[in-house]
């Protein structure tokens, strides 16, 4: 079955840098578009950015946009973000889910604080 395990969320300062890692199987994750989620405490979902299979399609929600990265790894079945200039507004839970299903990770924590 479908599995995706986040990782790399934790506390960062504002200003700081993190990297969510999403570890896949269950499906051919070369052929997926994929993406991040986030859900801010008391907010509904939100999709941060997604990458289409061969890369040449990627989008990434206005507020992000400069700040954080998506990538993936076709060979190892792993999807990236690599977020920096991290602000307060951007504390959520994170999401690895596919775009097709909607299937998603358990989720990693994203807290930005000083």
């Amino acid at each position: 079955q479908v599995q995706l395990v986040e990782s790399g969320g934790g506390l960062v300062q504002p200003g700081g840098s993190l990297t969510l890692s999403c570890a896949t199987s269950g499906f051919t994750f070369s052929s997926a578009t994929m993406g991040w989620l986030r859900q801010a405490p008391g907010k509904g979902l939100e999709w941060v950015s997604q990458i289409g299979a061969s890369t040449d399609y990627i989008y990434y929600t206005p507020s992000v946009k400069g700040r954080f990265t998506i990538s993936r790894d076709n060979a190892k079945s792993t999807l990236y973000l690599q977020m920096n200039s991290l602000r307060p507004e951007d504390t959520a839970v994170y999401y690895c889910a596919k775009t097709d299903s909607g299937a998603r990770g358990q989720g990693t924590q994203v807290t930005v604080s000083s």
